[in-house]
């Protein structure tokens, strides 16, 4: 292959900083990335605050600097966290929804990777308040404060904070509970459950992103069960002591086999390109949520130990769905100055998100632009989420 998923991933960084990134209100040192391109008056002005994309927007330029350390790429994520906290106005816990909360914080534990950024009190706040939110007689989380919804979408993502920063029993509270309540009869996760005088009813909707956190929820607490019990990451359960000191991680790697056995099943084409359920918009959030799953999968294809034949499967159908999506948005692509444009649909071509080349006096203009799913960032950086994870499986191979 002449050209490498890294470099293509490369080019859909490149196309988001060209066309989306800009200094919020012309400031110094401060950067985030404008909701649509073309983009009008008030996504250059940042009028309306769409924080979780930005959370997401974080998230890929940190995909691309552990793949390929910059300074170039260190200082624009220092300068997007500066521009988050600035437009944010007051401090980052001010949101009413734990989701989007939940995703500022995962990105930026994963910015700590890299030379020059720093934790501060603004992301300790933010998991303690993730923290203070759990409601006490659910055990979880609510969608938004003052809600009896709790999903999958805010819980999901706090379980891997929390996972990830030591908060373990936590974080197995609320995936146990995810698991307790939310799988359907084909395996995959139902969206939420809507506590009414009635009693407790479930949410039936499938949105792939929820897949997608749940495994890596799970992954997280896997792993962090077998390092506490001293199994190394690919050590072979084998003998009926390992059998018994793995037992408790076993439960999610075999709810991670299923999820990921039903994805394939019921969110992708026969030719394992993913695809969206019908309760799932191309445009606006829901053009996230295929990327969302595919980070998730390649950290699947990358991280579940390769202990059991059923685990060295798993890892296997998450790569494929992971590298056929790929392979089918590049394929579905457009250019513009030799940068790519990403469908919505990873199946379909990709549309041109305006009359590309029309003077200002075009009918276009005059009546608004059409809405056109490509146009959003949301769509763009899901495309840019899965060459990323097609590049980190790439580099393992």
């Amino acid at each position: 292959m002449s050209e490498t998923w890294s470099h293509r991933a490369d080019l859909a960084e490149s196309a988001i900083q060209e066309r989306h990134a800009a200094r919020l209100w012309g400031v110094p040192k401060t950067n985030l990335a404008m909701v649509t391109w073309p983009a009008g008056a008030k996504d250059k002005a940042f009028v309306h605050w769409h924080y979780w994309w930005q959370a997401q927007y974080l998230d890929c330029q940190v995909d691309a600097a552990l793949r390929r350390p910059t300074k170039t790429r260190r200082r624009r994520i220092a300068d997007t966290l500066r521009g988050i906290q600035r437009r944010n106005r007051r401090k980052l816990t001010t949101n009413n929804y734990y989701d989007d909360k939940a995703w500022l914080a995962l990105a930026w534990n994963r910015a700590l990777q890299l030379e020059g950024i720093k934790r501060s009190g603004a992301l300790d706040d933010l998991e303690f308040d993730l923290l203070a939110g759990i409601d006490p007689i659910t055990g979880v989380l609510p969608w938004k404060t003052g809600e009896t919804f709790y999903n999958v979408p805010s819980n999901a993502p706090s379980a891997i904070v929390f996972s990830r920063t030591g908060r373990l029993d936590k974080s197995r509270q609320i995936v146990d509970w995810i698991f307790d309540n939310l799988i359907s009869e084909t395996g995959l996760l139902f969206d939420g459950l809507r506590m009414r005088m009635n009693g407790p009813e479930v949410i039936e909707k499938l949105y792939t992103y929820n897949q997608g956190t749940a495994l890596g929820a799970s992954l997280e607490i896997a792993l962090a069960l077998r390092e506490d019990v001293g199994l190394d990451h690919d050590e072979a359960i084998d003998s009926f002591e390992y059998s018994e000191r793995a037992d408790a991680s076993v439960y999610y790697i075999t709810h991670i086999r299923a999820i990921v056995q039903a994805i394939a099943l019921n969110l992708a084409s026969p030719q394992g390109v993913i695809q969206s359920p019908k309760e799932e918009s191309g445009e606006g959030d829901g053009g996230m949520f295929k990327g969302i799953l595919a980070r998730y999968l390649a950290d699947i294809a990358l991280r579940l130990p390769e202990d059991s034949r059923e685990n060295i499967a798993t890892k296997k159908v998450a790569a494929r769905l992971v590298l056929a999506s790929a392979e089918s948005l590049w394929s579905h692509r457009l250019e513009v100055d030799g940068l790519p444009i990403f469908p919505a649909d990873w199946t379909q071509d990709a549309r041109l998100p305006h009359n590309y080349g029309l003077g200002p006096s075009s009918i276009s203009e005059t009546i608004g632009l059409l809405r056109i799913d490509e146009r959003d960032l949301s769509v763009q950086l899901a495309g840019w989420m899965l060459l990323e994870a097609a590049a980190a499986i790439e580099a393992a191979l």
